[in-house]
């Protein structure tokens, strides 16, 4: 695998959280910087050196209100 997709959402309450996509990875953080490290964190613990994906790609999602 080379690669592993991460769903990021602001939260509400401030920063973000973020879950990756066919994995039970979730992460949470107040930053975006402070969230990409606990990504990498995350993807280290869960997965064995040989197993881990070389790439993390973030995939933002923003909800937004437009009035017509």
């Amino acid at each position: 695998m080379n690669e592993i997709i991460f769903v990021v959402e602001p939260d509400p309450e401030g920063g973000y959280t973020a879950h990756a996509l066919g994995y039970s990875i979730f992460t949470e953080a107040d930053t975006w910087d402070e969230l990409k490290m606990a990504v990498q964190d995350a993807v280290r613990c869960h997965f064995d050196e040989d197993e881990r994906p070389a790439m993390v790609r973030l995939h933002v999602v923003q909800d937004e209100v437009v009035l017509v």
